[in-house]
This record gives structure tokens, C-alpha cells and sequence, in this order.
């Protein structure tokens, strides 16, 4: 494909991306993997402890092993429910982003504490297998199964099984999306919204925003070839690609929970996911779309304190209050 140059990074994140320089990667191959996941006790990630989570007293922490898919290990669930607010409160289901390869269901969650805090949300951050040793359907069914317990017990950890969003960047975004494709074609538990951060959504690469963001940036079109590689094997790239694991591969994007899809004009995912929010426009349903001008992947959480970052934050919250009507 002929590529014209990407959109320039804003110039406030382009300074933080050369601060930040190798831990902010480009780039990931799968040999890389082992390595990556080894860096430190948790990995690439600077990821937050139930102390910092709790947020002084806040919120109490639980982690709760529950079912998992049929046939398949138990799963984590790490739940944060507020101390203060009277249930039943909205629970926030989150799943974790880090390409189908790495992360765990710390990661992601400073942001999601965030709007916890200022909406009295009950958190459940699912801890799902990884690619490449389990591919595709492992991660999405640990999430589904988990979602599956979160909706029936929902009560019990003081939230309202009525009100359960669906939240996640990156892969935890393509997952999240997934779950609501899944949840409507199995009538399971319904969501009241889907948040998806820069998600993961088409396994192609082959979109304009893909080539031209090889090399460049965070999480590039090698990357991304990686992650999907790892999750679909040989499968990647050809007719047999199910939308629950690439939701954008899904025919009817009708009858879904209303989204919000956000995403930087300067990354890879940028094409695919306008193209997401489209369809679901199309198919009658509702999305509210965020591109940010020259924001690169996940900027927000790398870089908080650019002023992008901040106008990204603050649109998700406004949305949530209006989705919840508080």
C-alpha cells in the first residue's frame, strides 16, 4: 500500500514520547514476549497495589477466585467496591489491555479508579489467559464466564446487575466488544454501555492508519501483528476470524449497548476503529466518537498530564454521568 505521512503527534505528547523513549515501545516481536513479561515482578507495567487501589479506605479490595469456561481453570476476578456510596451501585466490568500477550487485571486500572471514585462504581478487573499459549477463544470466554459471575452475583459485592458497563483499552477494548457481541447473541447478561479505549478490534492490519504508523509511535504495525498472530495463529488474516475474537469482523453490529470508542489520530488503530463507530451508526445503534488530534496509542495514560490527555479524560466522564444519569 502507498502511504502518505501520518498525522504529527501533538507537540506536547511528542515531547513526552521522546522523554519517555524506551518505555514507551515501539514495537514487539514474538520473541519478545517471554522477555517483556519478565521485566520486573509484574512485567513492563508499573501496576497498582491494593493499597493504592483502596485509595485511603475509599474502596475495599477483594481478588475472588470464580468459574471459569466450561472445562477450562478458574479465573481472578480483583474487585474494588466503594466503602462510602450505597448500593447497589454501577459496576464497571473491565478488561485489560496489553495486545492479547501481556498485562493482568491490575493494568489499566488507575485511569478506571478514577471514575470510580467520582461515580461511586463497583470494579471487577477480569485476569484472563494470555496469548500465545492460549489463544483465541481462551481470553474472550475467561471474560465472558467472568462477566457471567459478576452479572448473577452482582448483589453481593454491592452492585447493580442492571447497571454493569463494559470498559477496556487496547486489547481490553477489542474484549470488551467482543463481550458485548457475545452477550447479545447468547442473551446473557446485558450491558448498559460498552468504553472503548484505542481498542484492538480487527485482526487485518491492513488499514491506512496501519501503514502508516509502522515504526512510529506506541504499539506499531509490527506490534499489532504480534498480538493478533499470538491470538489467531495462522487463522489471522483469513475468512475463518470470528468478530468475538475481532469484533470488527462482525456482520451486525445491530442491538448493542450504547459505546464510547476513543482513539488518537496518530496510531495504528486509528482507521479501524472510526470504522467501528460507523457501523454501529449504520446498524441504528448509538456511539459517541473521540478521535484526538495527534494522540498516539493509550497517550492518556502515558502521558496524563498533557492537556489532549486531560480533554480525553474528562470526555469519558462526562459520558459515563450521562450514561448513568448521575
Amino acid at each position: 500500500m502507498t502511504t502518505t505521512p501520518p498525522p504529527p503527534f501533538d507537540p506536547e505528547l511528542a515531547a513526552a514520547l521522546a522523554v519517555m523513549g524506551e518505555q514507551a515501545p515501539t514495537t514487539l516481536l514474538p520473541e519478545w514476549i517471554p522477555m517483556v513479561r519478565g521485566l520486573g515482578d509484574d512485567g513492563p507495567f508499573d501496576l497498582p497495589t491494593n493499597e493504592e487501589l483502596s485509595r485511603d479506605g475509599a474502596f475495599e479490595v477483594e481478588e475472588r477466585t470464580v468459574p471459569g469456561p466450561e472445562g477450562a481453570p478458574d479465573i481472578s476476578l480483583l474487585i474494588c467496591r466503594p466503602t462510602a456510596a450505597p448500593g447497589p451501585r454501577p459496576v464497571l466490568y473491565h478488561s485489560h489491555g496489553g495486545g492479547f500477550v501481556l498485562g493482568n487485571n491490575r493494568l489499566g486500572l488507575g485511569v478506571t479508579m478514577e471514575w470510580a471514585a467520582e461515580l461511586g462504581l463497583v470494579v471487577v478487573s477480569v485476569e484472563y489467559r494470555l496469548a500465545p499459549e492460549h489463544p483465541h477463544p481462551a481470553p474472550a470466554e475467561d471474560c465472558y464466564a467472568g462477566l457471567l459471575w459478576t452479572a448473577e452475583n452482582a448483589k453481593e459485592i454491592g452492585g447493580d446487575p442492571d447497571r454493569i458497563i463494559l470498559a477496556g483499552g487496547s486489547a481490553g477494548g477489542g474484549l470488551s466488544a467482543a463481550l458485548a457481541l457475545l452477550a447479545r447473541d447468547r442473551k446473557g447478561p446485558r450491558a448498559i454501555g460498552q468504553m472503548l479505549l484505542c481498542p484492538m478490534l480487527d485482526d487485518r492490519n491492513d488499514t491506512p492508519s496501519t501503514y502508516q504508523m509502522a515504526g512510529l509511535g506506541v504499539w506499531d504495525r509490527t506490534a499489532n501483528e504480534t498480538g493478533w498472530g499470538a491470538l489467531l495463529g495462522e487463522a489471522r488474516g483469513t475468512v475463518d476470524v470470528s468478530p468475538y475474537a475481532a469484533p470488527a469482523r462482525a456482520e451486525d453490529l445491530s442491538g448493542l449497548p450504547p459505546a464510547f470508542i476513543d482513539v488518537g489520530s496518530a496510531e495504528t488503530f486509528r482507521d479501524e476503529d472510526v470504522a467501528y463507530a460507523s457501523r454501529i451508526w449504520q446498524s441504528g445503534g448509538q456511539a459517541e466518537l473521540h478521535v484526538w488530534p495527534g494522540g498516539f496509542h493509550a497517550f492518556d495514560d502515558l502521558a496524563p498530564q498533557a492537556a489532549l490527555s486531560q480533554d480525553a479524560r474528562a470526555a469519558r466522564l462526562r459520558w459515563l454521568h450521562r450514561l448513568l444519569g448521575e
